[in-house]
């Protein structure tokens, strides 16, 4: 079990640290095309939301691999149980349901980490 959260963290770390970085560094304008959600938002609001994805992607591995403040693992993966939360009401609110399933796989997969990390499987 503790190799299939191996998985799952690193999977989710991966993608919310590209996503995260995506929406950190690029106009607001630049990922309407690929993201129309962020018409809803400021700049500065999709910025923020870009950094906490990428921060939670870096807390998914670095504090399990270096075995500092490994309790930071499943609080990372708590918090975008959270994150895809609010992402899910977002694209319920505008109608997006493409989004909503993998925004609930993404829940799921945190979920899953959090449940492992914080449980039987904590470090």
């Amino acid at each position: 079990m503790n190799v299939v959260l191996w998985i799952a963290q690193s999977l989710l770390a991966g993608l919310f640290l590209i996503a995260g970085l995506t929406k950190a560094t690029q106009s607001r304008e630049g990922l309407a095309a690929r993201m129309p959600w962020v018409e809803d938002f400021s700049d500065g609001q999709v910025r923020i939301i870009g950094i906490i994805e990428a921060l939670a992607g870096i807390g998914l591995v670095l504090p399990a691999l270096t075995g500092i403040l490994p309790i930071l693992t499943p609080i990372a993966a708590a918090g975008l149980v959270i994150t895809m939360i609010g992402a899910i009401a977002v694209h319920l609110r505008r109608k997006e349901y493409p989004g909503i399933a993998f925004n609930v796989v993404l829940l799921l997969l945190a979920a899953f980490v959090a449940w492992g990390r914080f449980g039987p499987y904590s470090f």
